[in-house]
């Protein structure tokens, strides 16, 4: 079951979220009740983790696990899936595995069909080959489709499924999930979450070689992000490689040296993906 600050989530913001749940942690903490206490410190901890601030996460939630009894089933979910999403950013993923397993079977066990899907859409994410990751994918899917109290996850899953699909070379598939993925978005009415998924039908439009149309689409996400006054530095990486494709390498540059100014400030690709952005800087020179 959700709870009201739920709706206090920006995922964008995690450390203006964290403030949000502080400021409503003061207010509550000695009327609430435990369990209520609880989820919402599982919560914080989730933000914490966004932040990369993975010792104070840890910590917030040994605070949870102290709080925790038999009776406190959707904060024992909750504990679990942050646990393991902890673990899991902080690339420990044979530690957040079992969590997340754990989860998913209390969730089914309780009925809490919402918080089940996000722990095998998580072992989707987490496990050690493509093929358990897809295994994982389709079994929160199915389970999605079945149960109305999961629905929200479908475009996350179809979006997760599609780049499964793109890593295993399977472009038609993976364009036909993520185009599944925009229609689901666009029925929900985010445009954030619209965006991203316009995003993903583009890049996989330029890698099926259908590169005019995957530029038009990013050249309207471009148009769409300077009028929010929000520039991305994706959509500025997939312009740049739209127009190399084409041999257009002089109107390319500009795109490559604003994707390396932004992208690099994102410690997790500075980490994790230094090539990348070590050819960014080299093709906006």
């Amino acid at each position: 079951m959700m709870r009201d600050f739920d709706k206090l989530w920006d995922y964008n913001q995690p450390a203006e979220t964290e403030h949000k749940f502080r400021d409503l942690l003061t207010q509550v903490e000695a009327s609430a009740d435990q369990g209520y206490v609880a989820e919402l410190l599982t919560q914080i901890a989730r933000t914490q983790g966004l932040q990369r601030k993975f010792t104070e996460a840890h910590e917030t939630l040994n605070q949870v696990e102290t709080m925790l009894d038999d009776n406190m089933k959707s904060a024992q979910i909750r504990y679990l899936l942050e646990r393991g999403r902890v673990y899991n950013s902080s690339s420990q993923q044979s530690d957040a595995r079992p969590l997340f397993a754990q989860a998913w079977e209390i969730g089914i066990a309780c009925g809490e069909d919402d918080y089940a899907v996000d722990a095998a859409h998580m072992l989707g994410i987490a496990e050690s080959t493509p093929e358990l990751r897809m295994e994982w994918n389709l079994k929160a899917l199915a389970y999605a489709e079945e149960h109305p109290d999961a629905k929200r996850w479908l475009g996350s899953l179809y979006n997760n499924i599609g780049w499964l699909q793109v890593e295993a070379g399977n472009l038609v598939e993976a364009l036909d999930l993520f185009e599944r993925a925009l229609r689901f978005r666009q029925e929900q009415g985010n445009a954030g979450t619209i965006f991203i998924a316009k995003w993903c039908v583009a890049k996989v439009l330029r890698l099926m070689n259908k590169t005019q149309q995957a530029l038009e689409i990013q050249m309207e996400l471009l148009s769409e992000s300077e009028r929010s006054h929000n520039p991305d530095g994706y959509v500025n990486e997939e312009l740049g490689e739209c127009l190399l494709s084409l041999d257009r390498r002089m109107e390319a540059q500009p795109y490559f040296a604003r994707a390396y100014e932004m992208l690099s400030l994102d410690q997790w690709l500075v980490e994790h993906e230094p090539e990348r952005l070590a050819r960014l800087k080299e093709l906006g020179k």
